[in-house]
C-alpha cells in the first residue's frame, strides 16, 4: 500500500484515501481562490483528487459568485448556497451530510489555518483515532474574545464530556461514518463537536500552525461566541438544570439554618432577630434563587418549543450540482 510521509514527519497516511474538505463560506470572496489553489496541492499528492464542498452561509459580498465560478472550473469542487444565514456549525452539518469520501476535514475560509497542515491530521487519524483536532499554536485575539473563547470551551467540555474539549477548533479531521450517529438530528441549534461525541470517544488534538489573517476580518464576535456557548449548554447538556437544583438546595439549607437561628434566639433570649435589612437580604436570596431556576427552566422550554416546530438546521437554496436546490 503506497504511503505518504507528512512534511513534519508525524506518522504516515495512505494517499489513496480520498478526503472531503468542508468549508463554511461567509464574506470570503477574496480568500477563496487562494484557498482552492493551496488545497489543490494538498488533495492531489498522487493521481486522484478529493473533493471540496463550499457551503455559502448567505454571504453579503460576492462569495457565491466566486463559488460558482470555482465549481465550474474544477469538477472536484461543489458549491452549496443556503437560503439564509444559519451559522457556521449549521453550514458544516450541511456539507458533512453531502460528503462522499471516507474522511472529512473541516476548515475555515480565512486561511489562518494553513491547508498544508491537513496531512498532519490525516497521519494522526491513521493511528486509530476517529477525530483529530488541529489546535493553533498561537492565537492573537483581544481580551474579551479570549474570555469568550474560554467560556465557550468550558461549556463545550460539559456538553461533550471529553478531555479534548478545551483543545477543539474549527480545523478537524474525522471519519465520515461517524455522521450516522447524528443522521436524524434536526434542530436550529447545532454543535458539530457535540454531535461527534454521539459516535465516538476516540478524540485527540495536535498543535498546528496559525497564520495571521491577511484578507478580510473575523466574523466570529464575542457575542456570537457567547451565544454559541449558551446554545451548547442548554441544547446538549443538563448542567444548567443541575446547577439550578444545587443553588435551590443551598438556598433551602440556608433558609432552614436561618429559621433555626431565629427560633434559638427566641427560646434562649426571648426575642427575635431585629432589623429589616436582615429580612430583606434573606428574601432577596430566596427570590433570586427562584428566578434563576425559572430562567434556566425557561431556556429548556424554549428549546423544546423550537424542536416541536420542526425548524430545520438549514435549508438549501441552490447548489452547483443541482441549480434548483433543495431543503433539509
Amino acid at each position: 500500500m503506497p504511503e505518504r510521509r507528512s512534511d513534519r514527519g508525524v506518522g504516515c497516511y495512505d494517499e489513496r484515501v480520498l478526503v472531503s474538505v468542508v468549508v463554511p463560506v461567509y464574506n470570503s470572496e477574496g480568500s477563496l481562490p487562494l484557498l482552492v489553489e493551496r488545497l489543490a496541492k494538498v488533495l492531489a499528492p498522487g493521481s486522484e483528487l478529493g473533493e471540496l464542498i463550499l457551503v455559502n452561509d448567505e454571504s453579503s459580498d460576492g462569495s457565491w459568485n466566486v463559488v460558482r465560478d470555482l465549481a465550474a472550473r474544477h469538477p472536484w469542487i461543489h458549491g452549496i448556497n443556503l437560503m439564509r444565514n444559519y451559522g457556521q456549525h449549521n453550514a458544516l452539518l450541511c456539507g458533512i451530510r453531502l460528503a462522499r469520501h471516507p474522511i472529512v476535514v473541516t476548515l475555515d475560509d480565512d486561511l489562518q489555518t494553513p491547508p498544508e497542515e491537513i496531512p498532519r491530521l490525516l497521519a494522526k487519524l491513521a493511528e486509530g483515532y476517529d477525530v483529530v483536532y488541529g489546535t493553533p499554536l498561537k492565537q492573537t485575539h483581544g481580551l474579551l474574545r479570549d474570555v469568550a473563547s474560554w467560556f465557550t470551551k468550558l461549556t463545550l467540555q460539559a456538553a461533550m464530556g471529553a478531555t479534548t474539549a478545551r483543545s477543539v477548533s474549527a480545523f478537524r479531521a474525522f471519519r465520515t461514518h461517524l455522521r450516522a450517529a447524528f443522521a436524524n438530528y434536526a434542530g436550529p441549534h447545532v454543535s458539530i463537536d457535540v454531535l461527534l461525541t454521539w459516535g465516538t470517544r476516540r478524540f485527540i488534538a495536535i498543535p498546528v500552525r496559525n497564520d495571521e489573517r491577511t484578507i478580510g476580518v473575523s466574523n466570529y464576535t464575542v457575542s456570537k461566541l457567547v451565544r454559541h456557548a449558551m446554545n451548547m449548554m442548554t441544547g446538549f447538556s443538563t448542567l444548567p438544570l443541575q446547577l439550578a437544583s444545587l443553588i435551590g438546595f443551598l438556598c433551602t439549607f440556608l433558609g432552614i439554618a436561618l429559621l433555626v437561628y431565629v427560633l434559638a434566639r427566641y427560646f434562649v433570649e426571648g426575642g427575635s432577630v431585629p432589623g429589616f435589612p436582615f429580612l430583606a437580604s434573606a428574601i432577596a436570596i430566596f427570590s433570586g434563587a427562584q428566578l434563576f431556576a425559572l430562567g434556566i427552566i425557561g431556556e429548556y422550554l424554549s428549546r423544546m418549543h423550537f424542536r416541536m416546530m420542526d425548524r430545520p438546521s438549514y435549508a438549501v437554496l441552490s447548489s452547483t450540482d443541482d441549480p434548483k436546490g433543495s431543503s433539509s
